[in-house]
This record gives C-alpha cells, structure tokens and sequence, in this order.
C-alpha cells in the first residue's frame, strides 16, 4: 500500500491507523503487511475517511507469494519487502 496524501495531519493519521494493521513501512509513504482479502476490504472502506482532497490518492496493491518472491529492490543498504521471521520453508 501507498499514498499520497496533502494533509500533514491527516497523513500522519493514516501511517499511525496502517501501523495498527500491522503493516511495515518500507518507504515514507509505503507499507506492506499480510492482509486477507476481507480485512483488505475493511481497510479499502476505511481509509477513505483520508482521501479529502483531489490530489490525496491511495493504493492498495495486494502482491501474491510469487510476485513478492520476484520483487527487486535495488538499494545502497539491504532491504527486503518481506522480513526474515515470514518466510517459511515447506
């Protein structure tokens, strides 16, 4: 999930509710965390109440394993999308 949004406060408010998901912040405004498909509807719902303005936007992308697992993130420090304690070996 990312977004755009104007507001200093209302921003600040939406990371904090993101947080609460249990969702990781990976950049300023991107965050990512294991949803399921009926929270990932709550939260759609939800955050709008942070979508005020023209130019504020969210996104909410949901990835499958294999699109995590083919992620590349190109960066001076190590960095993952997904942490070392959620990966499982089957």
């Amino acid at each position: 999930m990312f977004y755009d949004i104007s507001d200093d406060r209302r921003r600040s408010k939406l990371r904090d509710y993101l947080r609460s998901y249990g969702l990781r912040r990976i950049q300023y405004s991107g965050f990512v965390g294991d949803v399921n498909p009926h929270d990932r509807r709550v939260l759609a719902i939800e955050v709008r109440r942070f979508v005020r303005e023209e130019r504020d936007s969210v996104y909410i992308v949901p990835l499958c394993g294999r699109c995590v697992r083919l992620c590349k993130i190109i960066s001076v420090r190590p960095v993952s999308i997904v942490e070392e304690s959620e990966i499982e070996v089957v």
